[in-house]
């Protein structure tokens, strides 16, 4: 037995004031969890109607299940490993900008629609000088936003009060900017009259924003036994973590639009969301980055088994707290609150998240997660942090490929691989030769987009960290570093 309205006894059938562009696992377990808590507790009385951007399957089996499904909410709560399951009743319906076109556009005539949301990736948010108005669908999201936008401009004769509030998802950097200037490009490319141009400058909102939560998708080793435990199925069971954050970078009265804050959700509009972001890099992806060489030369696995060992999880905790917080702009007691819920996040136990899935590029991670950190650190103290050091040390020596003398598959640029493997093929185990290996590394401007070597004290430091990590072995090396 499917999931669909007929055994979903609480099932309602809200307005459409949302249109979303994506089906996907994010948005699913992220936007429509937030709009279906707000239907449930605020009376926000918001339906929202999916697009599904290519293709047509998902939408088909989506509107089978009348847009219900079940997310399991997995991690830390308050302390403890808590699991809660809701049952998501926003989506009215489903449908395929590819196969249903004109449904689409008829969307755009819906005087109660208020707001946009999107998730069609990062490279979902592009200018596609190919486009045309009278494609049926245009290729590019911004294409097809153009395109619904026009539609909605001509429907209301340019009336200002049926503007929109755009929110786009796309982990790019001044995503809500970006669209926008895309818009005007098409319309631009398209001959649109100016009165157009005019109404999207004025009647619409496009705003920037930040997301942030792990949602690790459907899960596939356990369906069987979750099935059973919810007596039905549903195709769209999602998992996430607890933890979320969506910044919007907005005017204030968007909180009385949207309140969400009212429900104690982390959802803030603020005017500027480059602290956050700014936060989120080097804490968040800072810390992942940081730790990923230390932790696996020691010998583990996983994120979570790094945050729990003695060792390493006093050194990531040290490196967070004593070293990358104290480099940031930002009220310390939010600083601290968001790391302890990093923390909390790296040791879900219902998420492996393997340390070597995110030594990708490893590298370049380096250099835009941490080496900021170390940098401002230098600038504010005079002094060099001792444990973002360790770290750059240990990526040295990951980078040598090898732990306990098996090889490790490493991923990264090309050019980069082979530069380094020709370093530590040269080492003859000296220290003249690790020195040489550390000067070499640090040089490579094509990565860190200066000479290292050029920041006073830096070489010393991290040839006197890689030599214990070469000749005491990653454990004891690093319990020299800790406090």
């Amino acid at each position: 037995m499917k999931l669909n309205k007929s055994i979903y006894e609480d099932y309602k059938k809200y307005p459409e004031r949302i249109i979303q562009f994506g089906e996907g696992n994010f948005l699913r377990a992220f936007t429509d969890w937030i709009i279906d808590s707000m239907n449930k507790e605020l009376n926000f009385n918001s339906g929202v109607l999916v697009v599904q951007p290519r293709g047509a399957d998902k939408a088909i089996k989506l509107n089978e299940q009348d847009g219900l499904y079940t997310l399991y909410i997995n991690g830390i709560k308050n302390g403890l490993a808590v699991s809660e399951k809701q049952v998501v009743n926003c989506i009215t319906r489903a449908i395929s900008a590819a196969n249903q076109y004109e449904e689409y556009l008829k969307a755009a005539e819906n005087p109660e629609l208020r707001f946009v949301v999107s998730n069609t990736t990062e490279a979902g948010i592009v200018f596609n000088e190919e486009d045309k108005l009278e494609d049926a669908p245009q290729s590019s999201f911004p294409g097809k936003l153009t395109s619904f936008l026009y539609h909605r401009y001509k429907a209301f004769n340019g009336d200002v009060t049926k503007g929109l509030i755009i929110l786009p998802c796309e982990l790019i950097e001044k995503n809500g900017e970006r669209l926008k200037e895309i818009v005007l490009e098409l319309s631009a490319l398209w001959k649109l009259e100016e009165g157009f141009v005019k109404w999207i400058n004025k009647a619409n909102l496009f705003c920037n924003t930040l997301v942030d939560r792990i949602v690790p998708g459907y899960p596939k080793d356990k369906i069987e036994q979750i099935t059973k435990e919810l007596g039905f199925e549903d195709s769209f069971l999602v998992e996430a973590e607890q933890f979320h954050l969506w910044v919007i970078e907005g005017p204030q009265w968007l909180k009385e639009e949207f309140p969400a804050h009212k429900l104690g959700l982390n959802v803030l509009v603020v005017d500027d969301l480059t602290p956050y972001r700014t936060r989120k890099v080097r804490i968040l992806n800072g810390a992942h980055t940081a730790m990923m060489p230390v932790a696996y030369l020691y010998g583990l696995e996983t994120v979570r088994d790094a945050v729990e060992n003695d060792d390493t999880g006093k050194y990531i905790r040290e490196a967070i707290f004593d070293e990358i917080i104290p480099t940031l702009n930002s009220e310390k007691e939010g600083l601290e609150s968001f790391a302890k819920d990093v923390l909390d996040r790296f040791r879900n136990p219902y998420i492996n998240h393997y340390l070597m899935s995110i030594s990708l590029n490893s590298m370049s991670k380096f250099e835009t997660r941490v080496l900021p950190s170390i940098l401002e650190y230098k600038n504010s103290t005079g002094k060099l942090p001792a444990r973002l050091t360790f770290s750059l040390a240990a990526l040295i020596s990951f980078y040598k490929g090898e732990r306990a003398g098996e090889k490790i598959t490493l991923s990264d640029d090309k050019d980069v691989l082979e530069f380094i493997s020709n370093i530590w093929e040269d080492n003859k185990g000296s220290k003249e030769d690790l020195l040489k290996v550390v000067k070499e590394v640090l040089a490579l401007k094509k990565v860190w987009k200066l000479d290292l070597n050029d920041i006073d004290g830096l070489t010393d430091m991290v040839f006197e960290h890689l030599n214990k990590i070469e000749s005491l072995g990653m454990k004891k090396a690093l319990q020299e570093i800790i406090l």
